[in-house]
Parts: structure tokens; sequence; C-alpha cells
């Protein structure tokens, strides 16, 4: 093989992982989980669903994991804790809440809403420090001028 076509296999596999990492990592934009993680915080997340892989079952969720999930009442991505878990007419719902909020999200979340769960190695969770605020930098940055990231 020449040199040429092993360094473009080289730059190819190199963007395929740092694809993957990307769509396996979020930022974290608020403080409603202080004091686990903090605004500008990275966490390492599990999909339900990426590229056709499910990673792991929503339905297999339980009390004291954070998801990420889509909201009714909420227009991004939210990142809170399951803090109950419920069964009405024969439908399981969680009951979620970020740890730094005084009551629960407004709404139950069923498990098709769930779209990722944060990992955890060991007892705590995958999070990298701060680096997410040049996401959220570029993001208010990019606001300014009507952009949405």
């Amino acid at each position: 093989m020449n040199d040429v076509l092993r360094e473009i296999i080289f730059y190819v596999v190199i963007i395929v992982v740092a694809l993957m990492l990307t769509q396996h990592l979020s930022v974290v934009v608020s403080g409603s989980m202080e004091p686990l993680m903090y605004r500008g915080d990275i966490v390492g997340l599990e999909k339900t669903d990426f590229l056709g892989i499910h990673e792991f079952d929503p339905n297999n969720v339980k009390v004291g994991d954070i998801v990420v999930y889509n909201s009714v009442w909420f227009p991004d991505p939210i990142i809170h804790r399951v803090i109950k878990v419920t069964e009405v007419n024969g439908t399981k719902l969680f009951i979620i809440k970020g740890d730094n909020n005084p009551i629960e999200d407004p709404y139950p979340v069923q498990p098709e809403q769930i779209v990722a769960r944060v990992i955890n190695l060991g007892d705590h969770s995958f999070i990298i420090p701060k680096v997410g605020y040049i996401k959220i930098f570029f993001s208010d940055f990019l606001s300014i001028f009507g952009i949405k990231t």
C-alpha cells in the first residue's frame, strides 16, 4: 500500500472516530444538575438509537439514572435525573427532576422521549469539567445574529 493511500485511510478513521465521539457527548447548558454537573461541563452518553444501534433500552431506565430527553415543555433536550418510575393505564412513565431544582419537571416522560443516558463509570457519571464553555460561547455569539446551533 502506498503512503498516500495509507494517509487517506488514517484520516478517514480519525474523522469517523471523532464523529462517533461527538455524537456521544453533550454540553450541560444550565445549573439544574448542580452540584453533580455544572454549566459548561461535558457528559458522556449512551444513545437509544445511534445509526440503528440501540445502546440501551429506555424501558430499562431506573430511578437514579440521568437521562437526556425531548420534553413537551422546552425546545431543547434536557439532562435530568429519574426520581420515580410509575405506570398509568399500562404505560410506563418516568418522573424526572434536575438535582438543583426544587420541584420535578412539569410532565411525566415516556420511554420514547428518552434519547440518551449519561454513562456511569462505577459510581461516578462520565463528566469532563468546563470544556463545553467553548461551545456555549460560540452558540451565544451566533445567537446574536439569529443563528441557532
